[in-house]
């Protein structure tokens, strides 16, 4: 059985190249780490803001958040009013990887879950994502990870430019688990990121030069 060489990486880019979070924001707002533990839980959810990276309006989606929970109405509103505070910078260590990937001409790709309303503030101020050939937004074609739906997304833009690529000619890194399994599940090669140095290391382990 012949292993094919990896051809193209994938990125995502909350949590893998850009520092994302929404503690940034509402540890100012909600200085008892508790209550603001409970609250990025119970009512700003990670399941809620994934409709919005899946294409939901930004006021739409808060208008429902505000009808369940009026109550925390001004905190509600802050997540997208103030949304740019969530992001602290890029992972300079994370970019160090891409830069090698792009000196040995390797093609870099993105597919993230981002709204389509807020992506071009990410697009202006952090000018690394202009390296990358292409990159899916989920906001966009209104598709999330893990649905495998995305992936081949992603992979149609990919085969533009590289004809006849094979899945296990790919390579995606994520934060998340179940995306980098997603990716797994459909033959790539799923790489869970947790810092940029076990990352670079399974990089390498496919013959990748970081």
């Amino acid at each position: 059985m012949t292993v094919n060489a990896v051809k193209a990486v994938v990125f995502d880019f909350g949590g893998v190249l850009i520092d994302w979070s929404p503690e940034h924001l509402y540890r100012k707002l909600i200085p008892d780490e508790a209550e603001r533990r409970w609250f990025l839980a119970n009512v700003c959810t990670m399941e809620w803001v994934i409709r919005q990276d899946g294409g939901q309006p930004l006021a739409e989606g808060t208008a429902e958040l505000i009808a369940r929970f009026p109550e925390h109405e001004p905190l509600i509103r802050a997540f997208y009013d103030r949304w740019h505070e969530m992001i602290a910078g890029v992972h300079e260590d994370t970019i160090a990887i891409v830069e090698a990937l792009e000196a040995a001409d390797v093609p870099i790709f993105g597919l993230t879950n981002w709204s389509a309303e807020t992506f071009p503030y990410a697009w202006e101020h952090f000018p690394v994502l202009r390296r990358f050939h292409d990159i899916v937004v989920s906001g966009r074609v209104k598709l999330v990870k893990p649905d495998p739906a995305i992936f081949a997304a992603m992979r149609e833009r990919i085969e533009a430019r590289l004809p006849g690529i094979e899945p296990d000619e790919l390579v995606f890194i994520d934060d998340n688990l179940k995306n980098a399994q997603a990716a797994t599940a459909l033959g790539w090669h799923g790489v869970h990121h947790t810092g940029a140095g076990s990352t670079a290391a399974a990089l390498r382990a496919l013959g990748l030069p970081v």
